[in-house]
């Protein structure tokens, strides 16, 4: 492994295993007033926006970065949009 691709995996690391508390928060209350859904969706978007970059790269940091925060932002997305709305 390269020097170049242990600093992605290093980074891929910090920055996907620093999005699982919210995840774990999220799954755990199903409180998702604070969490807006403009951001969510457009967040989820970019991610796999930037998986598919890094698939046309074969970029795996990138790839396995993304592949998970994908699953994660996907999955609080989908929560944002079931329990998110007010009762009537």
């Amino acid at each position: 492994m390269s020097l170049t691709d242990l600093v992605g995996y290093v980074a891929a690391t910090l920055t996907t295993c620093s999005f699982v508390p919210q995840a774990l928060q999220t799954f755990r209350t199903r409180d998702v007033s604070g969490i807006s859904l403009g951001m969510y969706s457009v967040f989820t978007t970019g991610v796999a926006l930037w998986l598919a970059y890094g698939l046309a790269l074969q970029a795996w940091p990138i790839v396995v970065a993304n592949a998970i925060t994908l699953m994660l932002a996907g999955a609080i997305l989908a929560m944002k949009l079931r329990y998110g709305r007010s009762p009537r």
